[in-house]
């Protein structure tokens, strides 16, 4: 116990450090589902990225339609910001009935934070006194009042508290209402006059009442340039549609379901098409199709509905048809935790259904690296002829972030091995469709000219697609496919290192930890007893595994550890089998919720502490 309140006030003095650099304030907005919380924490985050803040989002929510407790936080800085923080400066409770959630966030609010409540709501004693213990501010205001008063209906007090927040952080009142007017505009200009009003009412009332205890603020810049605030499903949905996706077909399963949702709000628009299938099964063999048919194409699901369409996916595999799948990774098995995020599919994809074949799995970390990977992974998908994983999960799918337009470029398009219909006119002799070649891709063309009649059978083949179970064209075929990972490899992104390069300890993470462990290197480093002590590697290709350039990285590294939100560490069983390399140290996390730098920082302090004194 005194080891961790020694870290803990080791923490903390690294947390005043990074104040004096890096100015951050957390803010996080809690309710039941149905109160506007993920609503409401959307609209307060575009106000303030447009004031000209740093932004990173996070929501936490229940499989519930209705009750339960949700919460989003926003983590707010002058500098760009990747992961959320444990503790934070202002707490707005839309249900502070909901006793034993509300003390776990006010014990987790920074000293002279502000709680933002109704001021109808009979707080229990408990709660006031965990507020004095943490030395934190009430701010009750009339929330329900104002919101009936001008609004005419109490379900506009959340749009009271988002206005209280907006003058506690000193925000221009007119960045809020370009906000409300676009959300509720599309409604009425009446509703959205009353919204504009109420949330006018609660920015005045914060600060004349409750401004002067409030003494967090951040710098404003308005000069900060054009950002999008967006998450990681939209920037892979974003990705794939300038890549050249016109089909894709779900069933909708958290969390995956808002890059289908993407899509269908603007099929139309853009000419694409969009299918809600009856099951999970159905989704990947219609995907399927529509590759035949020679559209690139995608579906999109979460863990248990992967495991419905690998048959499917093995079906890709042997025809060779290119197709694209997003897994956005829960909590499992089975139904598991639906809401949540952990790591857990990685092997999974990798050795996804029966038998061997080749594959490209993505694990993007960033937002910037969603796009690219919906870009990637529908020109790897052509130019190889493989089925593509996009490997994501529920912190990266939900998570907002404001990111710079530069990061969302104008793609080419590599659709490989193509035979464009002039080509096909001049052909002589027959077509093979699965004909053997040097890197193992086949010329493709598609169905419907007369000299690409073909059969695109699912049993073994020959080179024209006809069914044989010879043994030796069995050896042939199953050689040129999956020496088209071998020739993939060289094309897969090696791991990135961030961080001093000379650091002691090495933290290699994959996917979307690469958010907390960054912002843990920062932290961490700030310290001048720390200073350039720690870095991380971070993988987002990783299969066919970059197995020279992660060869090549760790031999930069002096002692490594893993993070993951895993219980078995399959990053590091890959790495150990595809490198040799032996992580000394994994730190694991598998609860559904997401790591925060601050709970790496006493992992990392403690690992160095226990390696100084085993070479004392």
């Amino acid at each position: 116990m005194a080891f961790k309140q020694g870290l803990e006030q080791k923490l903390e003095q690294i947390q005043n450090k990074k104040m004096a650099q890096k100015q951050t304030i957390s803010i996080k907005v809690a309710g039941a589902a149905g109160q506007g919380v993920e609503s409401g924490g959307q609209g307060i985050s575009k106000a303030l990225r447009r004031g000209g803040l740093h932004l990173f989002g996070v929501s936490d929510y229940m499989s519930l339609i209705k009750g339960g407790h949700n919460f989003f936080q926003i983590t707010l800085s002058n500098e760009a910001v990747y992961a959320h923080t444990e503790k934070f400066h202002l707490f707005i409770s839309f249900d502070p009935q909901n006793v034993e959630d509300t003390l776990s966030h006010i014990r987790e609010l920074h000293e002279g934070a502000g709680f933002i409540v109704d001021a109808d709501t009979a707080l229990k004693p408990e709660i006031t006194a965990t507020l004095q213990e943490v030395g934190a501010n009430l701010f009750a205001m009339p929330l329900s009042k104002l919101a009936a008063d001008l609004g005419g209906s109490k379900i506009m007090m959340n749009t009271v508290a988002l206005g209280g927040v907006a003058g506690l952080m000193k925000l221009p009142f007119e960045k809020l209402e370009g906000v409300i007017r676009e959300n509720f505009g599309k409604k009425s200009n009446e509703i959205a006059e009353k919204n504009i009003a109420v949330a006018k009412a609660g920015y005045e009332y914060a600060i004349q009442n409750y401004a002067s205890q409030f003494k967090f603020s951040l710098p404003y810049n308005l000069q900060m340039g054009d950002k999008m605030l967006i998450n990681g499903n939209e920037a892979i949905a974003m990705g794939s549609y300038t890549a050249g996706c016109r089909f894709i077909s779900a069933y909708p399963m958290t969390p995956g379901t808002s890059v289908f949702e993407w899509f269908t709000k603007r099929n139309a628009q853009l000419g694409v098409v969009t299918k809600h299938t009856e099951d999970e099964i159905a989704a990947l063999c219609m995907a399927i199709g529509a590759a035949q048919a020679g559209a690139r194409s995608m579906t999109t699901t979460s863990g248990g509905g992967f495991c419905l369409m690998v048959e499917a996916l093995g079906l890709a595999g042997m025809t060779e048809v290119p197709v694209v799948v997003v897994n956005a990774m829960r909590g499992g098995p089975s139904t598991g935790l639906p809401t949540r995020t952990e790591q857990a599919d990685l092997l999974f994809a990798i050795n996804a259904s029966h038998g061997e074949f080749p594959k490209i799995v993505l694990t993007p970390g960033t937002i910037e690296q969603c796009y690219d990977a919906g870009v990637r992974a529908h020109n790897l998908a052509e130019k190889y002829q493989v089925p593509v994983i996009i490997l994501t999960d529920q912190l990266l799918a939900g998570q907002v972030r404001d990111t710079d337009l530069s990061a969302f470029y104008t793609p080419e398009i590599d659709r490989g091995k193509f035979i464009s219909k002039e080509q096909l006119d001049k052909l002589e002799g027959e077509y093979l469709r699965f004909a053997f070649t040097e890197d193992g891709v086949s010329p493709r063309a598609l169905q419907g000219h007369p000299k690409t009649v073909h059969a695109p059978a699912t049993d073994e083949h020959d080179e024209t697609g006809h069914i044989t179970e010879t043994a030796d064209n069995r050896i042939k075929m199953m050689n040129k496919r999956m020496h088209k990972l071998e020739v993939a490899r060289s094309e897969m992104k090696g791991p990135e290192f961030y961080g001093p390069e000379n650091a002691d300890l090495t933290m290699i993470v994959w996917g979307s930890t690469y958010g907390a462990a960054r912002e843990a290197v920062d932290l961490f480093n700030r310290d001048e007893k720390n200073k350039e002590k720690i870095n991380l590697l971070h993988f987002y290709e990783v299969w066919p595994f970059p197995t020279k350039a992660a060869e090549e990285a760790l031999k930069k590294t002096k002692f490594t550890i893993s993070v993951e939100q895993n219980y078995t560490s399959q990053f590091a069983r890959l790495l150990k089998v595809e490198t040799s390399h032996d992580v000394k140290v994994k730190i694991n996390k598998y609860d559904g919720r997401p790591l925060a730098p601050e709970e790496i920082c006493v992992h990392v302090q403690n690992v160095l502490k226990q390696a100084q004194l085993a070479t004392a």
